[in-house]
């Protein structure tokens, strides 16, 4: 993080609007040498937060455009610093030239995501706000877009604030009995330190269960499609793809491994695998594919068991779905052949033809349902994986320390409520590295 903050001596800009033609254009400009290149920029420097027209000039008196300039002083900006942004007419030649007109005036281009990085390192923002930014930016839907504005608003990170000051709370508790043992005070005779934890355990489920709901919206579902050879899995991904995506045959076995689609539903991402049929074989190349099937499962959202309609006696073998790690959704195939109606339920068992599309729509808003397409995301918030991780780290700890809890070992309760603290500190940046802020900030827009 040192390297980070030293380079904040430096001015920067950038083009914070597409690149191309467009109405307008927006130049930004963030550092210490903000007044001055305002003042030979504009003949003048502007009234902090008022909008002033202006001719953009160069050092050679040459106007270059004119447009709107805004000035924010220091610390009341985005970034912390001084910034001036300068909006003029969206042409890729006359924004170059204006931009060109500041880097000669001492700024130079920022990297990707660096103005929000000097937000986050100025204390503007945190690293969830941050990360929201970008998250807002490439939204999909409508959903994506409101949990990633709760996020930048910081409501997520009210959230793990939260949990942070009652783990400080507690873990002040439990080392001052460390410190003062002479005393023998039993700090769990009571029990309110098993409440407590048991508490904390309770509301970080409830977060992981948002964040894991706003993952879902940002990165699509992993989709695994299973079943015995020739239930139709195949037809199943080139229906939902739109394409012939995998080769379909009537002889069993077809698929020998694992084929990878990608398709938009509402704008949100779904990533479906289709798998070689489940059945026991001599077949090497079978075998491998099935091993293949089963290794897709362990990195599933959703699994898709397939079986044959024509064939209605058939259950689900109970072996096949003990070696599934989640419960999947049971779909009976082949309609248009043994007759029965499309998008009815029985027992929790939808039926459908992938060939002929009857009962498509049904599956496509369970798949919406899934995502949280259609439920109410109020209070939801966007999350990446390493929030994820930190959350489920931050869980493993607190199940340890309550374990600790219950047989007294007050040190190791301490030392994993210290691990709890640390991992919710890294979703928020209070503990983090200057490798993990150069891999969050290289993926943002330049000018952002």
């Amino acid at each position: 993080m040192l390297k980070a903050m030293i380079n904040q001596i430096d001015t920067i800009a950038a083009l914070a609007t597409p690149a191309g033609r467009g109405g307008i254009g927006v130049i930004r400009i963030s550092g210490p040498q903000v007044s001055h290149i305002a003042e030979s920029l504009l003949g003048k420097l502007p009234k902090p937060r008022q909008a002033t027209f202006n001719s953009f000039i160069n050092n050679d008196g040459e106007v270059l455009d004119q447009g709107i300039a805004l000035y924010f002083a220091a610390p009341h900006s985005f970034t912390g610093e001084e910034v001036l942004e300068l909006q003029g007419h969206g042409g890729p030649v006359v924004m170059d030239r204006v931009l060109n007109a500041a880097l000669n005036l001492g700024a130079r281009l920022a990297r990707p995501g660096e103005f929000s990085e000097r937000a986050f390192l100025n204390g503007k923002i945190d690293l969830a706000q941050a990360e929201a930014i970008a998250d807002l930016i490439d939204s999909a839907s409508t959903q994506a877009a409101r949990c990633a504005l709760r996020s930048l608003q910081g409501k997520f990170s009210a959230k793990i604030k939260k949990l942070v000051e009652r783990l400080i709370d507690l873990r002040s508790y439990i080392e001052a009995g460390i410190d003062f043992v002479d005393e023998e005070i039993d700090l769990l005779a009571d029990g309110q330190v098993i409440i407590k934890i048991e508490q904390l355990i309770k509301n970080l489920d409830t977060i992981l269960a948002q964040a894991q709901q706003g993952y879902l919206l940002k990165e699509g579902m992993q989709i695994v499609l299973v079943g015995e050879p020739n239930v139709g899995k195949s037809s199943l991904l080139n229906c939902l793809a739109g394409r012939d995506t995998a080769i379909v045959t009537s002889i069993p076995g077809t698929t020998r491994d694992v084929v990878r689609d990608q398709i938009q539903l509402d704008g949100m991402p779904l990533h479906i695998t289709d798998t070689a049929g489940l059945r026991e074989t001599s077949d090497l190349v079978e075998q491998e594919g099935i091993r293949r099937t089963k290794q897709a499962l362990l990195e599933a959202d959703v699994v898709i068991l397939l079986l044959d309609d024509r064939h209605p006696d058939d259950q689900v073998d109970a072996s096949l779905l003990a070696e599934m790690p989640i419960a999947p959704l049971i779909i009976r195939n082949k309609i248009d052949k043994s007759g029965y109606e499309a998008g009815r339920r029985a027992n929790g068992v939808l039926y459908l033809s992938a060939k002929t599309g009857a009962g498509i729509e049904v599956f496509k808003n369970d798949l919406k349902d899934k995502m949280g397409l259609h439920s109410n995301t109020e209070g939801s918030f966007m999350a990446r994986r390493r929030h994820l991780d930190a959350l489920q780290r931050t869980q493993e700890a607190l199940k340890a320390a309550l374990n600790h809890a219950h047989t007294a070992q007050n040190e190791l309760l301490a030392e994993e409520l210290r691990q709890a603290q640390h991992a919710l500190g890294e979703i928020t940046g209070e503990f983090t590295s200057d490798d993990l802020l150069g891999q969050i900030f290289s993926t943002f827009c330049i000018g952002k």
